[in-house]
């Protein structure tokens, strides 16, 4: 995760508003272009839910998945890397699986879903998060983190139902690529699923087109394409 300033310049997306944790929770919702599909939750970075995110539920809706972003700040996006630091310590991740579960929630409510469970993808925080909510809902089966940050102690995944497609930097000096393997072992030991954890090329948040001091247009197509296809594998 760097600290280099990022002004976004805008509030984060919002479009739509439902129940979720006690509270009105608020995110932004992307249809296929057919009306209907499989369901799809969209994790935010540090950032916030950002024109980045926002793309990339769109994306997801072009590729035929209904596609939620809960905005897990409330609102606020960060400036700098400071500031998103702050604001990720502040949102504990047990605060955040319960935001996460109400999104869940309204997605499989929705007339316009029409698969039984759902996907989940996230980056940075969010792809930690992707993992966090895979171990405690059952409901989500197909799990997609981006170079997942996990913070604090390793979910308990003996509850894990989703199959795990993973990617990950190789110079991503957050999550060095040797704490895959240890990473992928407990998982497999705690739920007999073994994760698909695949390293590219490429830095910390190389998916990000938002950030060219980063972003790696190669790594970022594979690692498209075969999140897509294993979505669509998974959830129909």
């Amino acid at each position: 995760m760097s600290e280099t300033p990022r002004s976004t310049g805008a509030p984060a997306h919002q479009n739509v508003t439902f129940p979720s944790g006690g509270t009105t929770a608020h995110g932004y919702l992307a249809l296929p272009p057919s009306g209907q599909g499989p369901g799809v939750i969209v994790i935010q970075e540090w950032w916030g839910l950002t024109d980045h995110i926002a793309d990339v539920t769109e994306r997801l809706a072009k590729e035929g998945f209904v596609a939620l972003a809960p905005d897990l700040y409330g609102g606020n996006v960060a400036h700098d890397g400071a500031e998103a630091l702050r604001m990720m310590q502040d949102l504990p991740v047990s605060r955040g699986v319960e935001l996460l579960s109400g999104a869940v929630d309204h997605l499989l409510a929705m007339p316009e879903v029409t698969s039984a469970a759902v996907g989940s993808v996230g980056f940075c925080m969010g792809g930690g998060f992707v993992l966090y909510q895979a171990a405690t809902d059952s409901r989500v089966h197909a799990a997609v983190p981006f170079y997942g940050v996990i913070q604090g102690e390793t979910p308990d995944f003996s509850g894990l139902k989703a199959q795990i497609l993973g990617h990950y930097g190789e110079r991503d000096g957050a999550i060095p690529v040797d704490s895959l393997p240890p990473l992928s072992d407990t998982i497999r030991e705690q739920s007999g699923i073994t994760p698909d954890f695949r390293v590219y090329p490429a830095d910390h948040a190389f998916f990000n087109d938002g950030r060219p001091e980063v972003h790696d247009p190669e790594s970022s197509s594979k690692a498209w394409r075969s999140t897509v296809d294993f979505l669509h594998a998974q959830l129909g």
